[in-house]
């Protein structure tokens, strides 16, 4: 009898002492578990028209395009044919992950002398735009991965831009934010206002212009949208404009496949996309973190939490030293980048008890170490207060102009497609007569000469998309991604953390409060560094006060979720179907 309540004490000593594997929380939301295919959007109709897709016989790949082109019209403040994609596919017949770059270049016109001359890189209009190269990215995917032909995937994008779709609340708050920008072109406000007031939540948005444009891409392929009448709409609407963009910049365009860049994170491989993108970012991050004993230190816990950050900047520090166009730059040192050693070496640099001040200065990979002289280099911070107010501003919305989608078939192939005009409706333009935005991804250019990412005729902007997927044991286990600019690595790193780390579920794992660290230069022009730890309000006083002693300048926010990730896992026993989305905007998980 002793004895028995010996052991029963010491078990309750032990449970007490051990970090539990999850936080004990009901989800916002079910976890959507299905066996037949399944697809993650930020919008219903777009994850209902590549469930579609797959009901009629498509692959995953067919499926995700068709979820793209209808995300374009439902998600216009963040994608369409005139952003850009990165398309990571996992081939369950071969077991090989395939990677497209569907990003497009600058206009051979874009010097740096050029745009000092306009006194900066213009956050929109007709000179904020690059060759849009998402299209050439979908098509390619579709010819050398998909199973059915363009007009059959295009078909639910043309039945919505013909017969119509209702604003979403949503995009009604986005189209009322956008409104000043969006009413400088006659162009955009014939489609997207109605009696001089953007369209409101509830009514039906008819893009006939675009339907015209889906109908000759589905015949006529890249040619005609890069070579043909689209792009003769486009460049003529561009000049008229005061763009710079020649006949040539969109004929010579061609999207590539490439390899992917992959790390092993205890037994998982995980895939990102390599240069242009910054997916190397995340990846860095977790080959730091491997370091250490996450799961002792507790969830979200302030010492979690400060290695997290901590791990972050010092790889976006590298980023920004290294990243641009593989074209342009001096060879990328990637391999290096993801190297153990690497990483051993970087979180030498990571001080338990103090953060780094501002910017962390970047490592030096090609030598597979820093050396103690350069880690002493690193300025720390002292303690910080906390702030006296909770920051009415939403991150999320702020920089979450981009989208992304999952998709898994019944043969489980993989898609993660991650697109983007970058900021809140691009540039603000409609191509007169072909009803689709234009980006305004120039503004992810440097004008500094001394910045790897320095603009340049030709060259493609370092960008901030990366979609990523994850094999476990060589077999497709997770899918994941989120919009967010230089929010992306952070908060997909924290959702993969949550899943691996903690034993959370997909949908539970989506839910969890997420820091966001503003201390690196960010991609926006003029490239400003912050150096704020933008933490949900949500996080108890204990750990806010734990972060601000170890020297973060926290910025509270009432964020909800992680980022705007969406996932779907597959279940490593049961092959079952599981997939989630962060709660925000108008993300939605469906299956079959």
């Amino acid at each position: 009898m002793i004895r028995n309540g010996i052991l029963f004490l010491a078990a309750l000593l032990f449970l007490f002492q051990t970090p539990t594997s999850q936080p004990q929380q009901s989800p916002w939301r079910p976890t959507v578990m299905t066996m037949r295919g399944m697809v993650a959007s930020g919008h219903p109709l777009a994850s209902e028209a590549g469930l579609r897709i797959l009901k009629e016989g498509g692959n995953a790949v067919d499926a995700a395009i068709a979820t793209w082109l209808v995300q374009g019209q439902v998600e216009p403040a963040m994608t369409g044919l005139g952003g850009d994609m990165y398309i990571l596919i996992y081939q369950a017949k071969t077991g090989e992950v395939k990677f497209i770059n569907g990003t497009g270049p600058a206009p051979m016109g874009a010097t740096p002398d050029f745009y000092k001359s306009k006194g900066e890189m213009p956050a929109a209009g007709a000179l904020s735009v690059e060759v849009p190269g998402a299209v050439s990215g979908a098509l390619l995917a579709l010819q050398k991965y998909g199973s059915k032909r363009p007009a059959e995937v295009m078909a639910p994008a043309l039945e919505i831009a013909e017969q119509g779709f209702p604003v979403s609340d949503v995009l009604a708050g986005q189209l009322r934010s956008g409104r000043e920008k969006l009413g400088r072109f006659p162009s955009t406000a014939k489609l997207w206002f109605k009696n001089g007031e953007p369209l409101k939540a509830g009514e039906v948005m008819v893009n006939k212009e675009l339907g015209k444009t889906l109908r000759a891409i589905a015949s006529g392929g890249s040619d005609a949208f890069y070579r043909g009448e689209i792009a003769k709409l486009s460049l003529d609407y561009l000049k008229a404009n005061g763009g710079i963009h020649a006949a040539a910049d969109w004929a010579n365009f061609r999207a590539h496949e490439d390899a992917p860049i992959v790390i092993n994170y205890k037994g998982i491989d995980v895939y990102e996309c390599p240069p242009n993108s910054q997916g190397h970012v995340m990846l860095q991050a977790m080959n730091i973190l491997e370091g250490f004993n996450l799961r002792e230190m507790g969830h979200n816990s302030a010492p979690y939490l400060h290695v997290i950050t901590e791990a972050l900047k010092l790889s976006f520090a590298d980023r920004n030293a290294y990243n641009s166009d593989p074209k342009f730059a001096q060879p990328i040192p990637m391999k290096e980048l993801l190297s153990k050693e690497y990483a051993a070496a970087r979180r030498a640099e990571i001080n338990l008890k103090r953060a780094i001040e501002g910017e962390p200065l970047p490592g030096n990979p090609r030598a597979r170490m820093t050396t103690r002289e350069e880690s002493n280099k690193q300025s720390y911070a002292a303690p910080q207060s906390l702030p006296a107010f909770v920051n009415s501003r939403d991150e999320n919305q702020e920089t979450g102009f981009t989208t992304y989608l999952a998709v898994v078939d019944k043969d489980r192939n993989m898609v993660s497609i991650t697109s983007s005009i970058l900021d809140l409706f691009g540039s603000g333009m409609v191509v007169e007569g072909a009803g689709y935005f234009l980006n305004n991804r120039m503004r992810y250019f440097s004008l500094d000469p001394k910045d790897p990412n320095v603009v340049a005729p030709g060259k493609r902007t370092r960008q901030t998309i990366n979609p990523a997927l994850a094999l476990k044991n060589g077999k497709p286990y997770l899918v994941f991604g989120t919009p967010g600019a230089d929010t992306q690595p952070q908060t997909q790193l924290q959702f993969f953390l949550n899943v691996l780390e903690f034993g959370m579920g997909v949908q539970q794992a989506l839910e969890m409060p997420a820091v966001i660290s503003t201390s690196f230069r960010e991609s926006r022009y003029p490239q400003r560094v912050d150096g704020r730890l933008i933490t949900p309000s949500a996080l108890p006083k204990e750990v806010q006060e734990g972060l601000a002693a170890l020297g973060h300048r926290l910025d509270l926010r009432n964020n909800r979720g992680v980022g705007s990730v969406k996932a779907i896992m597959i279940h490593p026993q049961s092959n079952a179907l599981m997939g989630g989305v962060s709660p925000t905007g108008d993300s939605y998980v469906i299956g079959w």
